[in-house]
Formats: C-alpha cells, structure tokens, sequence
C-alpha cells in the first residue's frame, strides 16, 4: 500500500474487531476504541493503537485526535443512542469519510439522515449482499471503507472445493493474493475471520478485503468471479 491511512473503529463487537485488524493487516494505522476495556487489551498488538474510553463523550475524542483522522468507522452494536450519538460527533469534528453500523432499517435511516458517507449492515451485507453504489473495474459485489480498499465477495473456483483455506492460497491475513478472506458465506451461516484450515465447499462464497489494485486482478482472472446472484 502505497499510503497509510488513518481509520478510527469505534465499537469492538465481532465487526468492529473483524474491520479493525482487516484494515489493520492491510498496512493502514487503525485507532481502535470501546469502552470495555477486556475488549481493547484482547486487541492489544491487532492494530496500530486500541483505547478505553467513552466514545458518546466528545471530550474524550478530541484528546486522541479523532478530528485529524480521514475515516472513521462507527461498529457500535446493540446500543442504538450510542451509535447515533458518536455519528454526530464525528459529522461535527468533519471528518471525511463516515462509515456507520446499522442494526435496523429505521437506525439506517436515521444515519443516513446525518449524512454519513456510508450505512453498513453487517448480518446482511456480509451474509448476503454486500454491495454499494461505489464501483471498482469488475467488481459488482462491492464496499468501500477507505479510498484505497475495500470489500468484495467472490465465488472460489471449483478446483480449490475441498481444500482449505491454506492450501487454496487464502487466509485471514494477507495472502499470496494480496488479500484477506474476512468471511465465509455458507448458506445461511457467516463464519467470520475463518481458520485458515477451513475446508471450502461448494457454493461457499468468501467475502474478502484488501487494496482495489488487488481485488480487481483477483476478480478479473479468469479462474474467480463475482458473486451476482445472493441477494
């Protein structure tokens, strides 16, 4: 990656520390923050910095330099108020790209009525669509999360069914792709940052991150597609 680039994750449920060490891995300088502090220490050396604090207190923002950063990415789960709270934080600090978590249809709503560069649906995104109106040269199945990366789903070609992860050349950290698998799509089950021993099986899909430069000669070699038909 040619650039690093400044991401705040606030929120560390499963999405929040699945998108944090991602970008993480991805060569980016990711300040990861809840306020559950057995959640940071779990985190401690998966990213570039990881906090305990209160994250609906603006003060608290402003003393780690949130407003410096150009993307954030708001991965607050159950706790509806808090995420929205946190959302209008950052909007008013103006950082650039905000990225936010939608529990709901009427959450989404009002997130997108705040503006937000982008509404996230984890349960669905990642288990069954997990497309955006931003568009990579032939990647359909697609999510921006910064401007050098993001997410797309692929459907493995049939000569790795049976293998693993391993030995089909993918794994949750950077692979000899270039990219990570962050999950598996199997029917009606999403398994998140999968063990590199997972067996791949037929119509698994994988959802994978990296650079934009990577995803399209992944998807654009003949042996892999984009998945276009979950729905």
């Amino acid at each position: 990656m040619a650039q690093q680039t400044q991401v705040a994750v606030i929120g560390l449920g499963r999405f929040g520390v699945t998108v944090a060490t991602t970008l993480y891995q991805m060569g980016h300088d990711v300040l990861a923050i809840d306020q559950n502090p057995s959640k940071v220490q779990d985190l401690a050396g998966q990213v570039t910095y990881a906090v305990a604090v209160d994250a609906t207190d603006e003060a608290n923002l402003r003393e780690l330099g949130i407003e410096n950063f150009e993307y954030a990415v708001v991965a607050i789960g159950a706790n509806t108020e808090a995420s929205i709270m946190v959302t209008v934080i950052l909007k008013s600090m103006n950082i650039p790209v905000v990225v936010a978590r939608a529990n709901t249809k009427l959450h989404g709503e009002t997130l997108d009525r705040l503006r937000v560069s982008s509404v996230v649906y984890p349960e669905s995104d990642m288990g069954s669509k997990l497309a955006h109106d931003l568009f990579l040269p032939g990647v359909e199945q697609y999510m921006e999360l910064t401007s050098t990366y993001g997410f797309s789903k692929i459907k493995p070609p049939l000569k790795y069914l049976n293998q693993t992860l391993k030995e089909s050349g993918f794994s949750n950290i950077r692979d000899r792709y270039g990219i990570a698998v962050i999950a598996i799509q199997r029917e009606n089950e999403i398994i998140l940052s999968p063990d590199e021993n997972e067996n791949l099986v037929e119509d698994d899909i994988l959802v994978i991150a990296g650079p934009d430069d990577q995803i399209s000669k992944v998807v654009g070699a003949n042996e892999f597609k984009v998945d276009e038909t979950a729905e």
